[in-house]
C-alpha cells in the first residue's frame, strides 16, 4: 500500500503507483477523456477511491481550460418553488459530467453580490442566477466575465446575456382578470417578501382592477416578512379589519399565504367559494389537495432550470452549432388553473 508523509497532498503520481499506470492514464481517467481501455479505468478508480484522493480542480481548469463548473444562485433554500428548477438543472448537468455549485442569497441583493464574486473566481463555464434585481457591481462582473449567463424565474427587460421565464405582470394581470370573469367585484391582494417578482404580480393586479374601475388600495395588505401560512392568516385577518369585511376574493402572492387564507376563512365562517374566492401562485402540491381545492397559477419551473443549462451548454458550443442561445429571451409561459377554491 502507497505510505503517504502525515500531511502531505496526496497526487495524480501516488495514484498512478497504486493502480500501476502512468500519471498521465490518471489524469485522462480524472478528466473524463476517452480512449483508456475499461479495465485500466477501474484499476485508477479503485486507487482513488481506496486512497481517498481529490483531484486538484485548479490544476485541471489551468491545463484544460474548462472547469466543469456551473454557478448556481438562487434566493431561497427552504422555498419549495425551485425545488423544481434545481431538479431541471441536474437533470442535464450531471449526466454531462457537470458540478453544480449552489448558492442561497436569502433574499438578499448584497449576498447576491458576493456570490456571483466567489463563483466567478471558481472559472465556472455558467452562471444560472435569479431574476434581473442584481447591484450594479455583481451587473458589472456578469458582463465582464464572458461567460454564458442565464437569469431565470421571470422576464428581464435588459437581460445581461439570455432570460429564460414568464411575465409576473401577465400572470398576476390574468389571475385578476379571472377572478373578475367569475363576478368576483371587491378582489384584494395579499403579498409577504415583496421582491421583485411579487411586485411585478402586484402590478399587473392593480392595472387589471383599475381598467376595471375596481382598485382600491386598502384592500392591497403586504409584508417584507418571510412567507407562510401562518402569515398568510394573519394578513388575511388585517384585510378583513382593513376593509371592514368589504372584499369578496384574494389573490395571494403564493400558495403558502392561500393556504393560510383557506384555514383562516374556515375558523371565520366565511363560505368558499359562494361568499369568499381565494386563488394563491406556483400551484404546489399541496394546492390540488387543500379542501377546497385551491385555485392558482402553474408555472413551469422544471423546464426553466433545463433549459438555462440547455442553453449554456448550447453557448459553450461552436457559433455556427448554435439554435435556441440566438434568443436572448425563452418564455417558459404560466397557466391558470381554477379550482373549488373560486366559483
Amino acid at each position: 500500500m502507497t505510505k503517504l508523509q502525515s500531511g502531505k497532498r496526496l497526487t495524480l503520481k501516488d495514484v498512478a503507483e497504486k493502480a500501476q499506470v502512468s500519471p498521465m492514464t490518471v489524469s485522462r481517467v480524472v478528466n473524463g477523456y476517452e480512449g483508456v481501455r475499461a479495465d485500466v479505468r477501474e484499476k485508477v478508480h479503485a486507487a482513488i477511491a481506496e486512497l481517498g484522493y481529490i483531484p486538484n480542480r485548479s490544476a485541471s481548469v489551468l491545463a484544460s481550460s474548462r472547469s466543469k463548473l456551473i454557478g448556481v444562485v438562487i434566493p431561497s433554500l427552504s422555498n419549495v418553488v425551485f425545488n423544481d428548477v434545481l431538479r431541471g438543472i441536474y437533470d442535464i448537468a450531471i449526466p454531462a459530467n457537470y458540478q453544480v455549485l449552489l448558492f442561497n442569497t436569502h433574499y438578499s441583493p448584497i449576498e447576491e453580490e458576493r456570490a456571483i464574486r466567489t463563483l466567478l473566481g471558481q472559472s465556472p463555464e455558467g452562471l444560472i442566477i435569479t431574476g434581473g434585481g442584481q447591484t450594479d457591481a455583481a451587473k458589472g462582473m456578469l458582463k465582464a466575465s464572458g461567460v454564458p449567463v442565464v437569469q431565470i424565474m421571470g422576464k428581464v427587460e435588459d437581460p445581461i446575456d439570455i432570460n429564460v421565464g414568464f411575465s409576473h405582470f401577465d400572470a398576476g394581470a390574468a389571475v385578476t382578470q379571472s377572478l373578475i370573469d367569475r363576478s368576483y367585484s371587491k378582489v384584494g391582494f395579499i403579498g409577504a417578501r415583496m421582491d421583485t417578482r411579487a411586485c411585478e404580480r402586484l402590478a399587473g393586479f392593480e392595472h387589471t382592477l383599475t381598467a376595471a374601475k375596481g382598485f382600491d388600495k386598502t384592500r392591497v395588505i403586504t409584508t417584507p416578512q418571510p412567507s407562510s401560512v401562518a402569515m398568510g392568516a394573519f394578513l388575511f385577518r388585517e384585510l378583513m379589519a382593513n376593509t371592514e369585511g368589504d372584499c369578496d376574493a384574494v389573490f395571494c402572492c403564493n400558495d403558502d399565504l392561500a393556504l393560510g387564507v383557506l384555514h383562516e376563512c374556515k375558523k371565520m365562517h366565511i363560505s368558499v367559494p359562494q361568499k369568499f374566492g381565494v386563488c394563491g401562485f406556483n400551484d404546489i402540491e399541496m394546492a390540488a389537495y387543500a379542501e377546497p381545492a385551491l385555485s392558482s397559477v402553474s408555472v413551469n419551473r422544471y423546464q426553466m432550470g433545463s433549459v438555462a443549462m440547455e442553453l449554456i451548454f448550447e453557448k459553450l458550443q461552436p457559433q455556427d452549432d448554435r439554435s435556441l442561445a440566438s434568443s436572448h429571451y425563452i418564455n417558459t409561459g404560466f397557466e391558470l388553473v381554477m379550482r373549488n377554491s373560486t366559483r
